[in-house]
């Protein structure tokens, strides 16, 4: 593009930026009820250029259909599907010596510009854009064959990042310089909120949280604490806590026994040494392998200092062995001991954890999986090999751990991000294969809040199966979008030799500067040697292919995908009493929040939040109840067709991952766009503003639980309980 027409656009853009419509007839602000997508997220205005009369248009930030609820490349930017819907447009004709209509995208400072089409009247489905901040022009051509805007633009857009600022703009909120007064102001609040909290902990004392590198933060933040007591597991005098060994696998058949308890382990990261928990003394727990349609049983010991249960993510198992305190048992109290009887009726990948303070004792080691064989030999298909993965991240400071909130959790805004990655509780997983081996990767993901964009460097790569079974037939991916508590099985080939990483490649969101950045974090490495392997798995990994038993099964159910939505839930949060820097930096009307926060970018004002604080919510808008005073009532047999909407428009706004106890259930669409390829699901990621329509199978009876799998939004109230009669 020439310098004069970049000019040119610039200024443009600029003038344009200050144009608004009237104030009736805005086609982003039709919103009718709060159960459907968000507007302010997922809907971009187009507003006349000055003397352009009666044209108008609107631009729907589409999902793209794929095995995951929101669409991300590789890299980590997020994929858009752009439907333009114009009116008004006059014959281009009438504007000069133009014959059509393009429209293009382009980053806020208009370098570089990219076509994504010919447009009319009506609507438009145009080429994928993959910004994050970008910009809309419709412009008059001469022809559609353009390959760069000359003629005169008619409508502009931008999209809703473009509402981060720079810091002039938060200066201008608090006020110029560096902001003593305001950090005074926070510290002061601070002191009082502390001195009505309990006394801290003699052997424990909050540090600080360690900053993500290149970021700032104002400094009425570096000064917020969480107004909770500290804790960190600690031995008792005489007690002797012996270093985590490596998880173990343990085959088990229907009928046969296991010892499960949980303890205090050593661990060791970078040369210090660290208490933490772990199952039968394993950091992850033991890998239980059973045959599909067993029955264990589970001798549980809790040798803790905090009562605990276990709870069976994911099977569909008898009631009262799901391990959910109050609920289906009681707490199993330090030096207790609880016996399950856990059955096993779907073949795939499990997990377990315990069900009481999440964001402590699963952060801290206590989770395993379970992998549940089929009877049928190519129920996943063809690999060389298999690898089972528990995804993770730990928080450590200089100081070591970060400590825990003793009373509440802290990071109720956003969860608990770790910076030290772990792969089956180790930083820097490692494998070596053969030139062009298929590796069956088995993801689950335990982290208390972090959601992962995995790739594996550019091999290619399909997803089989997902947390209770197949998909109705594998797909090609990038990557593997992989929220808390969901699981994963994908087929990777590896065709050349060398060293290729297991990576997590996302986009942050530095709020402070109004910026996006890229993170790019090296989870292992696959080391590929020239050797060829064998057999050659290579004609069967290029085909993908249909599982007809699971097309099979949820064909009984299509009957069901279109009627009217049974119960609707609306997820918001609500919050009281923070301080006073955390209270106006939300309520900045240039406040943006992506539809997934990938990363703790603002670690402080996160981290002084805490469960007393913030309240999660499960809201029925039918009835106004939430949360625990939800009482839905079902019948065994019954298939039960639920929307749920992530509300947008909040004092802090997050996606969710949904988990539903005892049940499975299908994800028919996301924002309206169904889905053409399905699989049984027990938890599904909902991005902030987004909406899903899921049609869940009440087969098994009891009175279950409902919740977001982020461990501190579990901790912060987001629950509910059903009976299935």
């Amino acid at each position: 593009m020439t310098s004069r027409r970049l000019i040119a656009l610039l200024a443009l853009a600029g003038a344009l930026a200050g144009s608004t419509t009237g104030a009736q007839d805005r086609p982003c602000d039709a919103q009718p009820t709060a159960l459907a997508p968000s507007r302010d997220l997922y809907c971009i205005e187009l507003i006349a250029a000055p003397g352009i009369r009666n044209a108008s248009g609107r631009v729907e930030l589409g999902r793209i259909p794929g095995p995951f609820t929101i669409a991300v490349a590789a890299d980590g930017r997020l994929l858009h599907q752009p439907v333009i819907t114009l009116a008004g447009l006059p014959p281009p004709a009438s504007l000069g010596a133009f014959t059509t209509y393009v429209a293009w995208v382009a980053t806020p400072v208009m370098h570089p510009v990219t076509k994504l089409g010919e447009v009319r009247n009506g609507r438009n489905v145009l080429a994928t854009i993959a910004l994050e901040k970008f910009i809309i022009l419709i412009t008059a051509e001469e022809s559609p064959g353009v390959d760069e805007p000359r003629g005169k633009v008619v409508l502009r857009g931008q999209s809703p990042a473009t509402r981060l600022q720079p810091p002039d703009v938060l200066q201008f909120a608090f006020g110029a310089g560096p902001l003593e007064s305001d950090t005074a102001h926070a510290a002061d609040a601070h002191a009082a909120h502390m001195a009505q909290a309990p006394p801290r902990g003699a052997d424990v004392s909050w540090t600080t949280v360690p900053m993500p590198p290149g970021l700032q933060m104002l400094p009425a933040e570096m000064a917020l604490r969480p107004g909770v007591e500290p804790y960190l597991p600690s031995a008792r005098e005489g007690q002797d806590v012996h270093a985590a060994r490596p998880r173990e696998l343990v085959p088990l058949n229907d009928g046969d026994t296991l010892r499960l308890d949980a303890r205090l382990v050593r661990r060791t990261f970078k040369g210090r040494s660290y208490t933490m928990y772990g199952f039968n003394g394993q950091y992850p727990g033991p890998l239980i392998r059973v045959p599909q349609h067993a029955e264990i049983v589970v001798q549980f010991t809790n040798r803790l200092d905090q009562p605990t249960t276990v709870h069976w993510h994911g099977v569909r198992l008898e009631n009262r062995f799901d391990g959910v305190p109050d609920l289906t048992q009681e707490p199993v109290q330090p030096g207790g001991s609880f016996t399950y009887r856990v059955r096993f009726p779907d073949a795939g990948i499990y997990w377990y954890h315990p069900h009481v303070r999440e964001d402590i004792q699963q952060d801290l080691g206590l989770y395993g999986n379970l992998l549940v064989r089929s009877p049928r030999a190519d129920w996943f298909g063809a690999a060389n090999r298999e690898e089972v993965l528990m995804l993770d991240d730990l928080l450590v400071g200089d100081d070591g751990l970060v400590p825990f909130g003793r009373e509440a959790a802290t990071h109720a805004f956003m969860g608990r991000f770790g910076n030290v990655f772990l792969v089956n509780g180790e930083p820097g997983y490692r494998l070596s294969i053969r030139r062009g081996e298929v590796v069956r990767f088995l993801l689950t993901n335990a982290s208390n809040t972090r959601a992962f964009n995995l790739s594996f460097g550019g091999a290619r790569m399909k997803v089989v199966a997902s947390d209770v079974g197949n998909y109705e037939r594998e797909e090609w991916i990038e990557s593997v979008v992989i929220a808390p508590a969901e699981r994963y099985v994908v087929h990777v080939r590896f065709d050349e030799p060398g060293e290729i990483a297991l990576l997590n490649r996302v986009y942050g969101l530095d709020h402070f500067l109004g910026r996006f950045f890229a993170e790019s974090d090296t989870l292992g490495i696959v080391r590929v040697s020239s050797e060829p392997a064998s057999p050659d798995h290579a004609s069967a990994f290029r085909a993908l292919r249909r599982d007809s038993a699971a097309v099979a099964g949820i064909a009984r159910f299509r009957e069901h995908f279109d009627r009217p939505v049974d119960k609707s839930l609306v997820l918001t949060l609500r919050a009281h009493d923070l301080p006073f820097v955390t209270e106006r930096l939300m309520q900045l009307d240039s406040i943006y929040f992506a539809p997934v926060e990938w990363s703790g970018t603002m670690p402080m004002m996160n981290w002084a939040s805490t469960a007393r604080q913030v309240t999660w919510v499960l809201r029925d808008p039918a009835t106004g109840k939430e949360n625990m005073d939800i009482d839905w009532r079902f019948r065994a047999g019954d298939v039960v067709k639920l929307r749920i909407s992530n509300e947008r428009k909040t004092f802090h706004a997050m996606q969710h991952p949904i988990h539903i106890h005892g049940q499975r259930f299908l994800v028919l669409s996301v924002n309206g766009v169904p889905n053409e390829n399905l699989v049984w699901k027990d938890t599904v990621l909902l991005p902030a503003g987004a909406m899903a329509d899921i049609l869940v199978e009440m087969s098994n009876p009891g009175r279950w639980m409902l919740h977001c799998h982020i461990a501190e939004h579990l901790s912060a109230d987001m629950m509910l309980a059903f009976t299935v009669e």
